[in-house]
């Protein structure tokens, strides 16, 4: 089968169709798998499962899918499914990359693939036993500005990497019940896009302190029952680098996320809220449209990454996003969670040892 791609008159073979299940059927998931039926060439959506019952039945039935289930174990003996999406809440991740790596799926799974060190190395272990490639949601690496970023710094056009910031802010106005949000989701669900970026776009170094602020700034009434929604992150590389790292839970205007590399010889921006680059001028001022979901103003970057994976699958290659990339963003937000609990600096091998 040839499939056409994106370039005029540019043809590319896709060797054979990659039959892929959703687990998990949330907003997340159903992004995932619509990407996986609807975009990416060579890739079909075998299967949607979901614990609750009638999710999984509804998506599979929007998309097409064959198989609907509410046990994830009728997904994983298969044997005609290649690979599997974990969209399933974080703290189930580790247990379903172990249990699809057993199975022999290839495994997307999204950030944070685990919450402490100790079961990530479980999912990195299960996955080099089972041969399988095992990649992690950090979409940011797709982005194209984000990816044109990481270019021009590994063209060292802007020097040595000195200062980096990163930063995420969710759309408003919050609407969650705080007492819902397992503690520490501002590091581990939440900013841990802002850590992997940061490594990212400080390509050789390795991350030695953290130093985190936190607070409850959106939902104060909820700050004693420990609910925590706005965090600054300082970050010290190895290689001399300072970093930032920034989140809201509610930035009224949209969905913003953004990064900056300031170096020796130059600096690169990338990321914006807006939907398109236009401007509008009327009688009530200027306006400029705003992305409200993660979803609308990333979606190239999610159709990148599952294209990615399903590279990865074919090419036999390692996955772009690995279990090791996870586990160093993971010690960095667990570095920053026992610097708030103690008001002070921490360093990476206090958490990793």
């Amino acid at each position: 089968m040839v499939v056409a791609d994106n370039s005029p008159g540019r043809n590319r073979p896709v060797p054979h169709t990659l039959r892929l299940a959703t687990i998990g059927a949330g907003r997340i998931g159903s992004n995932h798998a619509a990407i996986v039926a609807r975009h990416i060439p060579g890739v079909t959506l075998a299967a949607v499962s979901d614990p609750v019952p009638g999710a999984a039945e509804r998506l599979a039935a929007e998309l097409g899918a064959p198989l609907a289930t509410t046990d994830v174990n009728e997904v994983l003996d298969r044997q005609d499914i290649d690979g599997v999406l974990i969209t399933a809440p974080a703290r189930a991740h580790t247990d379903l990359v172990v249990a699809a790596a057993g199975a022999g799926k290839h495994i997307f799974v999204e950030k944070p693939m685990a919450v402490t060190l100790a079961d990530a190395d479980r999912a990195i272990a299960a996955a080099e036993a089972a041969g399988v490639v095992l990649q992690v949601g950090f979409n940011r690496r797709f982005a194209p500005g984000f990816a044109a970023a990481r270019a021009a710094i590994d063209e060292q056009r802007i020097g040595t990497p000195q200062l980096l910031r990163s930063l995420t802010r969710d759309p408003g106005p919050f609407t969650a019940d705080p007492a819902r949000i397992p503690q520490w989701t501002i590091f581990l669900e939440t900013l841990i896009h802002d850590f992997d970026t940061l490594c990212w776009l400080n390509p050789g170094a390795e991350p030695l302190s953290v130093h985190a602020t936190a607070d409850a700034l959106v939902r104060p009434d909820a700050k004693d029952q420990g609910h925590l929604d706005t965090a600054v992150v300082t970050v010290r590389f190895d290689n001399g680098a300072i970093a930032t790292a920034e989140a809201s839970f509610c930035a009224l205007y949209g969905y913003d996320v953004r990064a900056e590399v300031f170096g020796s010889e130059g600096m690169v921006t990338a990321g914006d809220a807006r939907t398109t680059n236009m401007t509008f001028y009327g009688a009530q001022g200027i306006h400029i449209d705003t992305a409200r979901r993660d979803t609308d103003l990333l979606h190239a970057a999610y159709v990148g990454e599952l294209a990615s994976f399903a590279d990865s699958v074919r090419d036999k290659n390692p996955a772009a996003v690995t279990g090791h990339d996870a586990r160093r963003a993971l010690s960095i937000a667990l570095a920053a969670i026992r610097s708030v609990e103690t008001d002070r600096p921490v360093t990476i091998a206090e958490v990793s040892a």
